[in-house]
């Protein structure tokens, strides 16, 4: 899963990079920084809507609340070298999966999965919480902290 000879890396992605894997980038490097695992963490989206944008607000304020940094992040959508450059592509939700397997040089498609593959829970997607309430950016946190967890120990083993 990981490259044994480099700093494993981790690519988070959605739609437009504002709302799930942002907050996926922002737990993920947190997780790892405090648990002493050194980890090269980025987030993008399959579309360049909103490119150069800081995270959605309502994902800054939720995952804030529970000490996550989304500090220089800001929005841009996935690279073709972005397959060679990460160990894992990690896909929120189906529709972003199918696109981004579409761009996806075959040799580097093993790499991209989607995301709650590494979670315990019983949801296979992350929803987009953009169109929704401030109860749809706590799920996300949920499911992201409980994937990542997952995923961290799988790093650290």
């Amino acid at each position: 899963m990981f490259m044994s000879t480099r700093t494993p890396s981790v690519l988070f992605v959605c739609l437009g990079n504002l709302c799930r894997s942002p907050t996926a980038h922002a737990v993920l490097y947190t997780m790892a920084s405090e648990q002493g695992v050194e980890m090269q963490v980025d987030s993008a989206g399959t579309a360049a809507y909103h490119k150069g944008k800081l995270p959605d607000p309502r994902s800054r304020e939720a995952g804030e609340a529970r000490g996550y940094s989304f500090k220089g992040q800001r929005s841009r959508p996935v690279q073709v070298e972005d397959f060679s450059r990460f160990d894992l592509v990690l896909a929120m939700d189906n529709n972003n999966l199918r696109d981004l397997l579409a761009v996806c040089p075959p040799e580097h498609q093993h790499k991209v999965r989607l995301f709650l593959e590494f979670s315990e829970h019983d949801e296979s997607e992350v929803p987009d919480p953009y169109y929704g309430g401030r109860q749809g950016f706590e799920l996300v946190l949920d499911l992201i902290e409980q994937g990542c967890t997952v995923l961290l120990s799988k790093v650290k083993h």
